[in-house]
């Protein structure tokens, strides 16, 4: 015991100092599949998309992988279905972001068409932000990671972030797991009871968009039952992740980038080979 005490206090703080420093990720770390739609062409396409577990990987009528990294669960069996680097698996933390919009890759949207989305919360927010955690039908998984963020660590109540019993008090609702039947009453109601303004994250690719999970009794994402302000994909997504959502949240952050994959600009493209 006397041991641990004295390791305890002769080491430094422990705790990350993120956002005020990146968190680098480990180098084996996927959080999202990255895509270079040019890069595929229409014979590859098809089955590359076909070994898509979650169908986050489909076919335009041009022949284009489309991605949709919402319902991307990071298994990393596109990468290993496709014959050069079109798909990369992303190792950041932060995924969150104001729109879905900017979760799907396709070749025939560029990131610049996509308009900028408001901030969620006002500048009364940037100190403190009570939070109501849901769980709509949720493994498990991103539970885990959820408890994670009030280990020292993490330690989210130093950015003035915090859990509420009562939708009530809450800020932020956030939401785990697809929605299930049985949850959809629940869930409306609880998001009825918070004050304005208010703001609804989805977390994890299940609450995104349902994921893998399929059934009469699923209703899919939570944007099926109440409106999302803030996605962040992931299967789970990190407690860094989940850090970047909430502060996305308030503002104090930007949001993530779309899952493009940057070719070598002097590389000719698949596309390009066969239109011509």
């Amino acid at each position: 015991m006397i041991r641990w005490f004295l390791r305890g206090v002769s080491r430094p703080r422990v705790t990350t100092r993120y956002p005020a420093r990146d968190e680098p990720a480990s180098p084996r770390f996927r959080g999202r599949a990255l895509l270079d739609p040019g890069a595929v062409d229409s014979h590859e396409a098809q089955r590359v998309a076909a070994a898509c577990l979650p169908d986050a990987l489909s076919v335009d009528g041009r022949g284009r992988l489309v991605l949709d990294a919402s319902r991307c669960i990071a298994c990393g069996l596109c990468v290993e279905a496709a014959s050069n680097d079109a798909l990369t698996m992303d190792p950041r933390y932060e995924l969150a972001v104001r729109s879905k919009q900017r979760l799907v890759v396709d070749g025939s949207v560029r990131e610049a068409d996509i308009a900028p989305s408001p901030a969620v919360l006002g500048g009364a927010f940037r100190r403190s932000l009570h939070i109501r955690h849901i769980d709509t039908g949720s493994d498990g998984a991103i539970e885990q990671e959820i408890a994670a963020l009030l280990n020292p660590y993490y330690d989210m109540q130093r950015l003035g972030l915090f859990f509420t019993a009562s939708p009530r008090h809450a800020d932020v609702l956030l939401v785990t797991g697809p929605v299930t039947r049985p949850m959809e009453a629940p869930l409306r109601r609880t998001y009825e009871a918070m004050p304005e303004p208010r703001a609804v994250i989805a977390a994890g690719t299940d609450a995104c968009s349902g994921g893998i999970w399929t059934g009469p009794e699923v209703l899919g994402g939570v944007d099926r039952v109440v409106p999302v302000d803030i996605y962040v994909p992931g299967d789970p997504p990190s407690p860094i992740a989940l850090l970047h959502g909430l502060l996305l949240a308030r503002g104090r952050v930007g949001e993530a980038p779309p899952p493009t994959r940057q070719p070598d600009p002097g590389a000719r493209t698949r596309v390009d080979e066969e239109a011509a």
